[in-house]
């Protein structure tokens, strides 16, 4: 084999892998993006319930707080 061959040879393998990381990324890429989205998703659901919560012990107890830390803590 020549010189010219071998190095045309690593050059297509450099690229192939290249070509494999690249798709590797971009599926990356999508997965954190979508997981992204579902956790901005589910902190707006969680801010909803403890707002909910919220309301209903200020309706409950006509604005005193429930939830008192006991005093050993």
């Amino acid at each position: 084999m020549t010189e010219k061959a071998t190095i045309e040879d690593r050059v297509i393998e450099l690229e192939t892998q290249m070509a494999f990381q690249q798709e590797t990324i971009d599926h990356l890429n999508d997965m954190v993006t979508r997981q992204w989205d579902l956790i901005e998703n589910q902190k707006k659901m969680i801010k909803q319930l403890d707002d909910q919560l919220y309301a209903l012990e200020q309706q409950s107890s006509g604005g005193a707080i429930q939830h008192q830390v006991p005093p050993h803590y």
